[in-house]
């Protein structure tokens, strides 16, 4: 039996708490308690993996390990269409870092010859939570069209790295993007970037630092290569840490165990120097590419303010910008056709040079996430 097969029947048919905590199958094979499973320890069904599993090569299966590789299985057994071939687990770093990896979505029909542009995703969690495997559901419909080709960007969460790690591994991705374009057919300067969340935050700041050396990191092969961005799809990002508090929500950002907090490596307040240089707005310029942002109005977690004063910076640059509200909506779950629409044309126009007339009405949400 296959170790994810295994995995998962093991998971369906155990639960047993021990002082109170559920224990995972993991704790279940790790005999000696010691966080790492060797080989023996695995049940013999499982071993012939214990290689795949063990990314670094140390001869131990972290917990961390363990649950990539299940996570990777599982997304190798989904059924892709017919039409889209998947390059999975591409490392982009020089490292053997499973996080550092992306996945790679191309059309195996293309419409034309020519280079496809790219959209690249980039997944949300809090900076602490998520994987790269929760972008293929956002890239799919667009490498299906024939007309562009997919990414999903993983990076080090910040139990692993503290900021500005995360920024580091996205540029990396679309270094080697840009340095592998010609093995792949795609167009280097045509790369637009998407992301939810953490992830929001993430690609405003590829959007908006392009041209800033001291965020480039020296990760990878490609320091070659820039990692200039042509367009951003921005969803419902922070944009300034030391802000987020001045709005009633669920979350209080100020505390050190908070998303930002930990993400920084301390209580965002008392970093105020390392927050201001963690958010996208000290680096918009004329030279930025274009933005369409999506916000929900009443959203609890990252107030809808954090996007208005991203368009205002952007608009004091005269950065040509879309601010989507979405009325009455929270943390995203938009079920909105006709925000997929709007944001399919904003790709459209700005990777494949068309010259579509966007919709900049509201969009609005219903109480139960229906949005009309």
């Amino acid at each position: 039996m296959k170790y994810a097969m295994l995995v998962s029947l093991l998971l369906s048919s155990i639960s047993v708490s021990a002082q109170g905590r559920k224990r995972t199958i993991f704790d279940e094979w790790d005999k000696n308690g010691d966080g790492r499973l060797t080989k023996s320890e695995l049940p013999s069904g499982a071993r012939s993996n214990f290689e795949k599993a063990d990314r670094n090569g140390d001869g131990f299966i972290s917990r961390e390990e363990d649950s990539t590789f299940r996570k990777r299985t599982s997304q190798r057994g989904l059924k892709l269409p017919d039409a889209i071939d998947a390059q999975l687990d591409l490392p982009y770093a020089g490292t053997q870092n499973p996080k550092q990896r992306l996945d790679l979505y191309l059309p195996k029909k293309r419409k034309n010859d020519g280079p496809l542009p790219v959209v690249a995703f980039v997944h949300g969690g809090g900076w602490r939570n998520g994987d790269k495997a929760g972008g293929r559901g956002r890239v799919l419909s667009y490498v299906g069209s024939g007309e562009f080709a997919g990414v999903s960007i993983g990076y080090r969460l910040s139990s692993e790295a503290k900021w500005p790690a995360q920024i580091h591994d996205c540029k990396a991705a679309i270094r080697w993007l840009k340095a592998n374009a010609k093995n792949y057919h795609l167009a280097p300067d045509r790369i637009g970037v998407m992301g939810s969340s953490a992830g929001g935050h993430l690609v405003a700041m590829l959007g908006t630092t392009g041209n800033v050396k001291s965020l480039e990191g020296d990760l990878g092969d490609h320091l070659d290569q820039n990692s200039r961005v042509a367009c951003v799809v921005d969803e419902y990002g922070p944009t300034n840490f030391l802000t987020m508090n001045d709005f009633p929500g669920k979350m209080n950002h100020n505390s050190p165990n908070s998303p930002e907090s930990l993400l920084i490596g301390g209580p965002i307040q008392e970093n105020k120097d390392k927050c201001s240089k963690a958010g996208p707005l000290m680096y918009v310029s004329k030279e930025s590419p274009p933005f369409l942002i999506v916000h929900g109005t009443m959203d609890p977690l990252v107030p809808f303010n954090q996007s208005v004063i991203l368009t205002e910076k952007l608009k004091t640059a005269g950065v040509p910008f879309i601010l989507q509200e979405m009325t009455n909506g929270e943390h995203g779950g938009f079920r909105s056709e006709e925000l997929a629409r709007r944001q399919r044309l904003f790709f459209e126009n700005h990777l494949l040079g068309r010259n579509y007339q966007l919709p900049i009405g509201k969009i609005q949400v219903t109480s139960t996430g229906k949005a009309r």
